[in-house]
């Protein structure tokens, strides 16, 4: 099963939709066991990250969320989905977020117009099974005006640049998480997400 978390966010049916046009059927779900049982998960979102944090633990989906990801199993975080998974965040005047990868979320440095909006490059940093078939430096459509800074650079698997060098891409084994969102990417956005679910499917 692949199980999209629903805690609320605006974008759920666009990631659906997207993953369903691949031929897959997922589950829309805000269960804990329906996170624990998935063959992979994605954690979309929009919005302020305190809000998405307060949601999650409200519907008690932290620690399955961290279990499901300490266990070594196919995680995306989108958008949101990829900024709590640190262990910080500047939104809101600061807030705690799920500690997964050690670093902190920034708002972006006065003199840029926020939000980052619209398309920009990825610069493939490493090679990885989910840029499969997507040339480097091809263009995804962002939404955001805070940005993750990993302490370990080594996880930075995409960049894109917005005045700084922003990370667009983590991964870490089967995590995986990107600032941009590949459900409004169009093709190579699709592309995307089929590469993550083709990883999924593979995995032992």
């Amino acid at each position: 099963m692949i199980t999209v978390i629903d805690y609320g966010a605006g974008n759920l049916r666009s990631v659906a939709n997207a993953v369903g046009k691949l031929g897959y059927s997922p589950e829309v779900t805000s269960r804990p066991d329906d996170i624990t049982s998935a063959r992979a998960v994605i954690l979309p979102g929009v919005g302020a990250a305190a809000d998405t944090m307060a949601n999650l633990k409200m519907l008690g989906l932290v620690e399955p969320i961290r279990e499901f990801i300490a266990e070594g199993c196919p995680f995306l975080g989108v958008c949101i989905g990829l900024q709590i998974l640190f262990n910080a965040t500047e939104e809101g005047g600061g807030y705690e977020c799920l500690g997964i990868i050690p670093g902190s979320v920034r708002r972006l440095p006065p003199g840029l117009k926020t939000p980052h909006m619209g398309w920009n490059q990825v610069r493939q940093r490493v090679a990885h099974p989910v840029f499969d078939n997507i040339p480097d430096e091809a263009n995804f459509y962002f939404v955001h005006s805070y940005y993750a800074e990993p302490e370990d650079q080594s996880l930075v698997a995409g960049e894109t640049e917005y005045g700084i060098s922003i990370c667009s891409v983590i991964a870490r084994g089967n995590l995986v998480a990107t600032q941009f969102h590949p459900e409004k990417s169009g093709e190579l956005g699709l592309r995307f997400y089929d590469n993550f679910l083709k990883m999924a499917m593979t995995d032992k």
